[in-house]
């Protein structure tokens, strides 16, 4: 069967606030699966009964509707539980990073108020007032379904780490889905793995939109690569979140590894977060075919995306993909006059109902013209409609009068034997302006780098003014299992040094 990520609308749409979906699916098969995390799978009716008690624990703590419950806790099916919980009272769930540094942490939820805090060792560090998450549960309190509620804003996102500006992102959605109308590619009766941290956005939503379907879902503590494989093998997953970070990370498994896994039941993977190399995307069309790969740009405030299907990409290598329904886009010069095709400018995008129609800031204001807004990135537009993007605008580095963008340069360094991440900065520099300096995440076991030969590995892929002047090596993570990385930190950091 091939996949299509907008999946036909074969009913009437009948949505229903979320917070009684657990309920609804344990009616029609209270012994099927619902969660599976750490080898522990809860059925249906287990995890509605586990939401209802939640609920009502959560209700005994003071919260009710339109209130903010923050959620600083590892992957897991607490978390979902508290989230659903969250809903069936009305309220907003709010992902927080646990592994936030305290002062971020307590800034975050100074912006955000909540009505309470569910978390643990960051918390306490923080010296926030929470509540650890086994006092969210009484096997005591009733299971029984709560009265149906709505929550006028389906999640609040916390945001800004990697600035140091921090910000919590409303979304204006509210808590209503079609449990008969599963989308995304997602399909009745699909096994979904969402292996990426459910305090960012994108795992957080499809992971409580495939639970609101009623499809079962596999979530992991922290990401993996062979672990990844072993899952999908062992569940039948049929389709899978990743981000270019995972794909690359499973990528660089032995071979032999990568042979042995059982992927025969996988009919989709969407990767999302950053754009995919071109290289690293040709390996995983060569893998498991060109209809199963597909592409999702957009961001946390949902104001447009775009999206592509491998097949597509192939004859499109790089892009993007096209708009999606629901928004307009357009790429726009630092004056505010649109673009030519192919021309790099900034990318902006307008919804259907106009400027701040899909969320609002706290701590934060747009980046705007006039109606139309932007998630910061640069790009540029074909001639076919087709986006590609180019990098961050605060990322850009100049060097010599030159614009480089890291997230090329990152996808060649990421191709060099070993390699398995990479961060690209521009570092101040008396002649050029800004020179560009390479952080390489290489394995324990790695010997020291060989300077020219990766200059010259480089030389055959990117133009000369582009290569890294200087290299550094690091066995620590750059990036996490969202494919995040804290970028400017890490400018900054090395800024200081050479000062």
């Amino acid at each position: 069967m091939t996949r299509t990520l907008i999946s036909p609308t074969v009913v009437t749409p009948a949505p229903r606030p979320i917070g009684t979906l657990p309920d609804l699916h344990a009616t029609r098969d209270p012994d099927a699966p619902a969660i599976t995390c750490e080898g522990l799978t809860l059925t249906r009716a287990q995890f509605a009964a586990r939401v209802n008690r939640r609920a009502r624990a959560l209700a005994a703590r003071g919260v009710t509707e339109d209130d903010f419950v923050a959620i600083a806790l590892p992957n897991g099916s607490a978390f979902l539980e508290i989230a659903f919980a969250t809903w069936a009272l009305g309220a907003t769930p709010a992902p927080v990073s646990y592994r936030l540094p305290a002062p971020e942490m307590i800034a975050i939820l100074e912006l955000m108020q909540p009505r309470v805090v569910i978390g643990g060792e960051a918390t306490r560090a923080a010296g926030v007032d929470f509540l650890a998450e086994s006092a969210t549960y009484d096997e005591n309190l009733s299971a029984d379904p709560l009265p149906p509620k709505t929550s006028r804003h389906v999640k609040a996102i916390a945001s800004g780490g990697s600035t140091g500006r921090p910000k919590v992102i409303v979304d204006h959605a509210t808590s209503v889905c079609d449990p008969d109308a599963p989308s995304l590619g997602m399909y009745p009766g699909d096994t979904v793995i969402i292996p990426g941290p459910l305090y960012h956005a994108a795992p957080f939503g499809l992971a409580y939109m495939a639970l609101s379907w009623g499809l079962h879902l596999v979530v992991t503590k922290r990401f993996d690569p062979s672990e990844t494989l072993r899952l999908i093998g062992e569940h039948r997953v049929n389709w899978a979140y990743l981000v270019p970070t995972m794909m690359h990370r499973i990528w660089r498994l032995p071979d032999a590894e990568k042979a042995a896994a059982d992927l025969s039941s996988l009919e989709m993977i969407v990767h999302i977060a950053s754009a995919c190399p071109v290289w690293l995307k040709e390996k995983w069309i060569e893998w498991i075919g060109p209809d199963a790969v597909w592409e999702v740009y957009s961001g946390t405030e949902a104001m447009g995306g775009t999206s592509i299907g491998g097949r597509e990409w192939l004859t499109h290598k790089g892009s993007v993909g096209r708009l999606m329904p629901g928004s307009e886009i357009r790429i726009l010069r630092e004056d505010g006059s649109e673009a030519a095709p192919g021309e790099v400018g900034e990318v902006f995008f307008l919804p259907a109902g106009g400027r701040g129609a899909t969320y609002h800031y706290i701590g934060a204001e747009p980046r705007a013209k006039g109606e139309w807004e932007t998630f910061g990135d640069m790009g540029r537009i074909d001639e076919e409609g087709y986006l590609y993007l180019a990098d961050r605008r605060t990322d850009l580095i100049i060097s010599g009068g030159a614009n480089i963008y890291p997230a090329e340069v990152e996808a060649a360094v990421d191709a060099y034997p070993g390699v398995l991440s990479s961060v690209v900065v521009g570092l101040p520099h008396e002649d050029l302006g800004q020179s560009v300096h390479a952080i390489l995440e290489l394995p324990q076991e790695a010997g020291a780098l060989d300077e020219a030969a990766i200059k010259a590995f480089l030389s055959e892929r990117i133009a000369p003014y582009k290569i890294p002047r200087s290299f550094e090596v690091t066995h620590e993570r750059l990036r996490d299992d969202a494919g995040k990385v804290r970028r400017s930190a890490l400018r900054d950091e090395r800024a200081k040094v050479g000062a």
